[in-house]
């Protein structure tokens, strides 16, 4: 594939994506306030709290999710179709197997709900119906997985992008109909759990149409094919429970520390943090195979561009977002979901941070993931999730949610930039200042001058959706002006011109039939 078509793909994946997410954070931005209404306060926490419970039961995915993609872009590339089957069908089978070991356990842990958590018997009660709805949803996704990873693997995100789009909506106004009609967290549940589980569908559908002559058989399943996998994804498992232990664990913590009512506060608070994040991170998303791929052939000289670019274009992307986020926590809470979450704002100021270097961390980790370094990142990982763990559930005991913060930011500070980035920048033989010259500093430094901006305005915003967003344009605007005119030199600047141009000419992309279908 040319250089141009993979620019091309990582466009049309990239620009799909942020219109899924997109959709999906202004959904929440609006359901959020309308769910606490209509729920209260405390049924919202259950919420939160039963569905951070079943997020742990994502790892037993075991990394063969991960894994999946990166063999299927390999056996496409090889033109390997039996090859490729017996992948599919060996994953589906376990995967099968996988998701009704899961159900077990989700009807084991709602049957001792309240011995886990501080709830009341109606609380426990609605919590049960909760969790199995929703775990039904998470064991069928994981036979159904294999769908979503052929279309990646096939550098095809954006088909499932449009699946996803079309789901949030229904979701969005399901969840609407359902509380406005009066019926509670358990109805709301099993309504837009039923409208996910249909989505399933139209993802098989995009795996048959990228790959025609896809067959799953019982037959297919090779103990051989399964040992291959598993080598690569025991680490990917690694890293997924790092991820868990350090992104989902919060909750838990403070579900058993401090109550429902305490959960519902740090949720305000991390799901701003998550939308900064879902909205500056969609280009690592889809850079894992492109880094397997020039890993693979040992193009050094593109894992260089990769690492500098990519970590260039996420910190413009995260600093500018989290620096006006941090700045104007206290009117955006306010006019947001009321005084009742003041208590969010200084959760918001540390989380911030911690946004920012996780994404700008994350092109490291991708390069760590895609070039046979999976096993240090996994271990590094794992660090700093046992880190965040430890911190939190020590520092909760003395000073509450910000306890909790801070042992998430500590671990966080030490890992990326002591561990992670310096060994990515080994990984592509650049001098770790090198890489910092080149994107850290001219991503960060308009940020400062924005930050100004920020604080000498915000005291005008106080109580207007209308009046914080159009301080954060001018904001964004004095940032975007400042890194395109001053922060890059001009022939970086007319190198990111003319890959537009070039992405955006049609001529220089054609649908070749063999893209969609891989030789026999």
């Amino acid at each position: 594939m040319s250089t141009t078509s993979q620019a091309k793909l990582i466009f049309q994946n990239v620009t799909v994506n942020y219109v899924v997410t997109g959709t999906e954070l202004l959904v929440g931005i609006f359901m959020l306030p309308f769910n606490v209404a209509h729920l209260g306060q405390s049924a919202y926490g259950l919420w939160i709290l039963v569905a951070s419970v079943t997020v742990y039961f994502s790892m037993f995915d075991l990394g063969y999710g991960v894994a999946l993609v990166r063999f299927a872009a390999r056996y496409r590339a090889k033109g390997d179709t039996k090859g490729l089957n017996e992948i599919i069908s060996t994953m589906f089978c376990v995967f099968s197997a996988v998701g009704l070991v899961t159900f077990s356990l989700a009807v084991l842990i709602s049957l001792n709900l309240e011995k886990f958590f501080p709830l009341t018997p109606d609380q426990a009660r609605t919590g049960r119906i909760v969790l199995l709805f929703i775990s039904s949803y998470v064991a069928l996704q994981f036979p159904a997985s294999v769908f979503g990873g052929i279309v990646n693997g096939f550098q095809r995100v954006y088909l499932n992008g449009v699946v996803a789009f079309v789901t949030t909506l229904v979701v969005a106004a399901v969840n609407v109909i359902v509380l406005l009609s009066g019926y509670g967290l358990a109805e709301l549940v099993a309504a837009t759990t039923a409208v996910r589980i249909l989505s399933i569908f139209a993802y098989a559908l995009n795996a048959y149409r990228v790959f025609p002559d896809l067959r799953i058989r019982p037959g297919y399943f090779k103990r051989e094919r399964l040992r291959e996998i598993t080598g690569f994804s025991v680490f990917i498992l690694i890293i997924d429970i790092a991820n868990k232990l350090n992104y989902s664990t919060d909750a838990i913590v403070i579900g058993a520390f401090l109550g429902t009512s305490a959960v519902a506060i740090w949720a305000v608070a991390q799901r701003v943090i998550e939308i900064v994040q879902r909205i500056s991170d969609q280009l690592n998303a889809v850079l894992f195979p492109v880094v397997v791929d020039n890993a693979t052939v040992q193009r050094l000289d593109r894992l260089q561009e990769i690492l500098v670019q990519g970590t260039r274009l996420s910190l413009a992307m995260v600093v500018p977002m989290a620096t006006v986020l941090g700045l104007t926590a206290r009117p955006l809470v306010m006019v947001w979901v009321g005084p009742q979450f003041a208590a969010s704002v200084n959760i918001i100021y540390i989380l911030s941070i911690v946004v920012a270097l996780r994404v700008g961390n994350a092109t490291s980790a991708v390069i760590l993931k895609g070039s046979d370094l999976h096993k240090f990142l996994a271990v590094s990982n794992l660090s700093m999730a046992v880190g965040n763990l430890v911190l939190s559930v020590l520092l909760v005991r003395f000073y509450g949610l910000i306890g909790v913060a801070v042992g998430t930011l500590i671990p966080m500070i030490v890992i990326s930039m002591a561990v992670v980035f310096p060994a990515a920048c080994r990984r592509v033989k650049l001098p770790v200042w090198t890489v910092v010259r080149r994107s850290v500093w001219p991503a960060t430094w308009p940020a400062v001058v924005m930050g100004g901006f920020v604080v000498l305005t915000r005291g005008r915003i106080q109580g207007s959706w209308s009046l914080l967003i159009l301080q954060s344009l001018v904001a964004a605007s004095i940032y975007v002006a400042l890194f395109l005119m001053f922060a890059i030199n001009r022939n970086e600047r007319d190198w990111y011109f003319n890959k537009v141009r070039e992405i955006l000419k049609r001529s220089s992309v054609k649908a070749a039939p063999t893209e969609l279908s891989i030789r026999t």
